[in-house]
């Protein structure tokens, strides 16, 4: 069976989320630079495009986040093509499992407080188990990814991925979403903010 793809508008206007009806990776990633594609060939493809800023891979998709000189009606269906033609000509494969934790890590630059060897208090482990359970989930349909960072007094930093990385209404998102739950589940006084590293 040959991969299909379709593309979907996100909240974030200069991101298009192109969905596969197959796995395309076992890890996410985040690259916004073609240097750091490393072995993925899907990513070092469309990084030849000159109107491609950065890409977010998870699961079965690709966020695309676009320059703004550029509109989407005029290269949505082009990319499109070019992925399903892409993926089609290398057959099923996962594009990351020949990258470590450690590479993502690296590749991104940021390091986060998740991916460290680290112990974390229980209400750390409260919050985060909230943002999987309830946050995640919403924010992959639109492209991104959430994850956590820190929790220092009452404020919880997170990193915002793909479409949710400078999204207009990313800051909605977090106050009125998950700053909300927070303070519903965990501690009234939690404030919210996106990590600016």
């Amino acid at each position: 069976m040959n991969y299909s793809i379709y593309a979907e508008s996100t909240p974030n206007p200069e991101v298009m989320k192109f969905v596969a009806n197959r796995m395309l990776v076992d890890k996410s990633i985040e690259i916004t630079k073609a240097e750091q594609a490393q072995d993925i060939s899907i990513a070092k493809a469309l990084f030849n495009f000159p109107f491609v800023k950065s890409l977010y891979l998870s699961s079965n998709f690709i966020s695309i986040a676009k320059t703004e000189n550029v509109q989407w009606d005029n290269i949505a269906m082009q990319l499109r093509i070019f992925i399903a033609d892409h993926l089609n000509e290398e057959g099923l494969k996962n594009y990351t499992e020949h990258i470590s934790e450690e590479e993502i890590i690296t590749t991104e630059v940021k390091v986060e407080a998740t991916t460290e060897k680290i112990d974390f208090t229980d209400k750390e482990k409260a919050i985060i188990d909230l943002l999987n359970e309830y946050i995640k989930p919403a924010v992959e349909a639109d492209g991104g990814a959430i994850t956590f960072h820190s929790y220092k007094g009452d404020v919880v930093t997170v990193n915002l991925k793909g479409a949710c990385s400078g999204c207009p209404s990313s800051t909605s998102t977090l106050k009125g979403g998950i700053e909300s739950l927070l303070n519903q589940k965990i501690d009234p006084n939690i404030v919210v903010r996106a990590n600016e590293e």
